[in-house]
């Protein structure tokens, strides 16, 4: 009992270091509908990891990276239809991984799984997986840290210094797909855009600095995260739902303080 608690609770930590740098980053730059296109629309690459019998992992991966390049095309030169062309991401990548499952022999229940995810079924590949992705997104936020602070909030001053916008977005967005699939098999595709966006929107009232929000969202994460391993262990519930009720619990109370 206690070896699959203590395994989601490394889990989590980890999680929650990804959802501090991520979600911090989605949130300033108001990149929810996009995270949310690639969220869904990496359904694609579960179904054609199933169908063709090899890693889903890596088969996300690619495909998650490939919907984020597509997306930052959309974001960056097409922003005239950019809400209607996600949307139509969205709907393609998940399109995509529903008609390779049909084409797949048999009953597929990983695919239900990967769509709303058990943190108590995370295992130890898993876990190197999102230990790998937290080392590369705190190497990154630490070495472009003023970048990504610019980008988020005076992307001119970037221009002005010459520095390529649009390749940093692109890096942000890619980064952004593989955090996503580092987390499906523990969250879920359904519910990981809530559970990367309510600790930072909750982190940002209590801050004024971006790397305090980036910190506080962790912590405040790992705290949603905790509290719904035990509550949903005790009483045989599914994890992601109880943790994302929880989280949204605590976004509403946050409302209560003025800005």
């Amino acid at each position: 009992m206690w070896d699959l608690i203590n395994t989601s609770i490394y889990a989590g930590i980890l999680l929650s270091i990804a959802i501090g740098i991520i979600g911090s980053l989605i949130v300033v730059n108001k990149a929810t509908s996009i995270t949310g296109s690639i969220a869904h629309g990496s359904f694609g690459g579960i179904g054609i990891g199933l169908y063709l019998g090899v890693s889903v992992i890596v088969s996300t991966l690619f495909f998650t990276i490939l919907l984020a390049i597509v997306l930052g095309v959309v974001s960056l030169y097409f922003q005239d239809r950019k809400d209607s062309l996600i949307g139509v991401i969205w709907a393609l990548g998940m399109s995509v991984g529903i008609i390779f499952l049909n084409l797949t022999s048999g009953y597929q229940a990983d695919a239900l799984s990967y769509l709303f995810g058990n943190i108590l079924l995370v295992g130890d590949s898993d876990l190197k997986f999102m230990a790998i992705t937290d080392l590369v997104l705190i190497f990154s936020i630490v070495f472009l840290y003023n970048r990504f602070l610019a980008m988020s909030y005076d992307i001119e001053f970037l221009r002005l210094r010459g520095i390529n916008v649009s390749l940093l977005y692109f890096y942000f967005l890619i980064l952004t797909s593989i955090t996503i699939v580092m987390s499906v098999r523990a969250i879920g595709i359904i519910l990981i855009l809530a559970l990367f966006t309510i600790p930072p929107l909750i982190a940002e009232k209590f801050t004024k600095k971006f790397y305090q929000t980036i910190i506080l969202s962790s912590i405040i994460a790992f705290i949603f995260i905790a509290s719904g391993i035990l509550i949903s262990y005790y009483y045989d519930l599914s994890p992601t739902p109880i943790i994302v009720l929880i989280a949204s619990f605590g976004l509403f109370l946050s409302m209560l303080k003025r800005s």
